[in-house]
């Protein structure tokens, strides 16, 4: 065992926990807490597996879900951005790719430049693995959303406009998915719970 090698890959994983602290603004199903990023992103990598048969091109499993468990990683710096906060947004590439740096930074070369890779290629969606993970990171908060009675749309004033717009890259990783998506949105409207333009 090189010793070095391994105290970094511990300083990595004891960092990565930190994760379970980041709160993001949907709550668990059954009208429970705030979920954090590491619930989010165990609960996408599940739903790789239990949804693939929808995407719309063959991909690497073990690689999505891996892409899904660290997406949300940077986070630890950056803070949780949430999906209709146009100010959060517009600083949001550059606080994630600092974090990036620093945080992938703290492993061995091989293994920082592989999960860079991996976080570069789901903020592209470059690939059909990247595509697929984006399917779930938009479809997994409208789930627990609409589960809730869409509290936490009301809670924010959500625009239709913004929900749909969120759900344009759904539709480049599952089309079956996006149209389950479009649903969801529509019988929202309807109740009230996502506002209509």
């Amino acid at each position: 065992m090189e010793r070095e090698r391994f105290e970094r890959q511990l300083a990595f994983i004891l960092e990565a926990d930190k994760e379970k602290n980041i709160l993001r603004q949907t709550h668990l199903s059954g009208h429970g807490r705030r979920e954090n990023d590491a619930e989010h992103a165990w609960h996408m990598a599940m739903m790789i597996y239990l949804l693939k048969e929808y995407a719309d091109e063959e991909f690497d499993l073990a690689k999505a879900m891996m892409m899904a468990i660290i997406h949300d990683i940077v986070e630890i710096d950056a803070g949780d951005t949430y999906a209709f906060d146009d100010d959060g947004l517009a600083t949001q590439k550059e606080r994630e790719k600092a974090a990036a740096e620093r945080i992938y930074g703290m492993l061995p070369d091989d293994q920082r430049d592989e999960l860079k890779q991996l976080f570069d290629e789901f903020e592209s969606l470059s690939t059909p693995e990247a595509r697929f993970v984006k399917v779930m990171d938009n479809i997994q908060p409208l789930l627990l959303n609409q589960s809730n009675g869409g509290e936490d749309w009301r809670e924010h004033r959500v625009a239709r406009s913004k929900v749909a717009a969120r759900h344009r890259t759904t539709r480049l990783g599952s089309k079956a998915i996006a149209d389950y998506a479009e649903e969801v949105i529509e019988e929202n409207v309807r109740n009230g719970n996502i506002l209509d333009e």
